[in-house]
């Protein structure tokens, strides 16, 4: 019975590992607005620079030997496919920056709604791409979901086109670099993660140095960089990283939805922005499409919680 209770409590704590990841990245943009002065570029910028440092400092100090492990197997392999996984690597990077930009963006001069939709409809995004891309198989019920999610984004244009478009902007950022996380299932995500923020940092080098900003002299920008980079990009990723150790990767999926629906808890209720009547029926259509999206795991879940099975 020990043993039974000890494995309960260690998938509990992988669960709460995923969940507060996704709680942490829903009060994102409590931060980013206190410092909505400065241009998206500029918090950009030095977000990235301070995120190369942390992880690094992180890597060296707790997981040297996962580095290594990785960085051999890269010399073990092919000339091509080490091009291929330079490539890919450069390409997410590029992704990834812009999907940091335009959040940011998005957050201090259009709406958090519009950042918070567009990690509503990322994971569909995602699952439209792996089929194009991938040649993923997709049921009927996800055929039907996305094109529910199609209707609620052409219903929320009809309110708000520039937070469509950024939404979406975001979305597909993120949603291809997800795809290429797929496809490079075997490299450690805390040394992928490392390795792009060191093309990232190279990329916007030159671009800070031409930047007409002047360097901030502000203790709340810096204090605000600092959190983000440590408590809103490094926790959450190593928190998710490890609940991948202990739970589904579409049980992650499902809390992955929490994150927007804070973000958009904290928009309406924090920062005071107003849903009108037509988005708030383009949001209840896409949570539906949602829930019919993940209608056959939400049936295991219950299935298994009403047997006492892990999750």
């Amino acid at each position: 019975m020990s043993g039974s209770a000890s494995a309960n409590n260690s998938r509990l704590n992988y669960f709460i590992a995923g969940l507060s990841a996704n709680i942490i990245w829903g009060f994102f943009a409590i931060p980013l607005r206190l410092i909505a002065a400065w241009p998206a570029d500029t918090i950009l910028y030095f977000r990235i620079f301070f995120s190369f440092v942390f992880v690094w400092m992180f890597l060296f100090l707790f997981r040297y030997s996962d580095w290594k492990r990785d960085w051999e197997g890269m010399k073990q392999m092919s000339a091509k496919e080490r091009k291929r996984i330079i490539f890919l690597l450069v390409l997410s990077s590029v992704l990834i920056m812009g999907n940091w930009f335009t959040f940011i963006y998005a957050v201090n001069n259009v709406s958090i709604k519009s950042a918070a939709f567009a990690y509503l409809i990322c994971p569909l995004i995602t699952t439209l791409a792996g089929c194009l891309i991938l040649k993923e198989k997709l049921s009927k019920i996800k055929w039907i979901s996305l094109s529910m999610a199609l209707v609620s984004v052409i219903m929320l244009a009809q309110t708000s086109l520039i937070e469509v478009f950024w939404a979406i902007l975001i979305a597909s950022f993120y949603a291809f670099y997800m795809i290429i996380q797929r496809v490079l299932r075997d490299i450690d995500k805390f040394n992928f993660l490392a390795v792009q923020l060191v093309i990232c940092s190279l990329i916007v080098l030159p671009m800070s140095f031409m930047s007409d900003t002047p360097v901030p002299s502000s203790l709340l920008f810096w204090g605000m960089i600092a959190l983000i980079a440590i408590v809103f990009t490094i926790i959450p990723l190593f928190l998710s990283m490890y609940a991948l150790n202990g739970i589904a990767s579409a049980t992650m999926g499902i809390l992955i939805y929490i994150n927007p629906i804070i973000s958009f808890a904290v928009a309406v209720f924090y920062f005071n922005e107003v849903i009108s009547i037509g988005q708030f029926l383009a949001y209840l259509l896409l949570l539906a499409a949602i829930v019919l999206y993940n209608s056959a795991f939400i049936r295991q879940i219950f299935s298994k919680l009403a047997k006492r099975e892990p999750i």
